[in-house]
C-alpha cells in the first residue's frame, strides 16, 4: 500500500527499532511507496512512511532491494556529495563513501554481507542514516 511521506524532523530523528520477518508488510508498503515516487526518489527508509523499523528499500542495478537491519561494517573512498530527500526540503552536503560493506538480513531473516559501490552505496548510506536518526 502506498503510504504518506513523513516530514516531522522529531520523528525522523529517532533511531529505528530492529526489524524481523513479521515486518514483511512494512517492507511491501515501503516498496509500493518507493515505486510510486520513482520519478524523484531512489531509496526510502521505513521511518519515512511512519514506521520506526530498521528497514530500507533502494533502487539497485538488479531492481529494488530490501534490507532489514542494515549496518555498514566498512567504508572506503570518501567523497563529498549533495543529496535531497522526500522527507526534508532542500539539498544538503554530506560525506559519503565509494565502497561500503553492509551486514543485513533479507525480509525472510536470512543474514547477508555484501559490498556495494557507487550510486547504490550512496543510496544505502543515506537510508542507513535515516535508520540511525541522522538528518543531513
Amino acid at each position: 500500500m502506498i503510504k504518506s511521506i513523513v516530514h516531522d524532523p522529531l520523528f525522523l530523528a529517532q533511531k529505528s527499532l530492529p526489524a524481523n520477518p513479521a515486518d514483511a508488510a512494512v517492507a511491501q508498503d515501503l516498496l509500493d511507496t518507493l515505486a510510486a515516487h520513482a520519478d524523484g526518489c531512489v531509496g526510502m527508509a521505513a521511518n519515512m512512511i511512519g514506521v520506526s523499523k530498521r528497514i530500507i528499500a533502494v533502487e539497485a542495478e538488479e531492481g529494488y532491494l530490501v534490507l532489514f537491519n542494515p549496518v555498514i561494517l566498512k567504508k572506503t573512498g570518501a567523497y563529498e556529495a549533495e543529496e535531497g530527500c522526500l522527507s526534508l526540503e532542500g539539498v544538503r552536503k554530506t560525506r559519503r563513501w565509494q565502497i561500503i560493506k553492509v551486514q543485513y538480513q533479507t525480509p525472510e531473516g536470512k543474514p547477508r554481507i555484501k559490498n556495494f559501490t557507487g550510486w547504490t552505496a550512496q543510496i544505502i548510506q543515506h537510508e542507513v542514516d535515516h535508520c540511525d536518526g541522522i538528518l543531513i
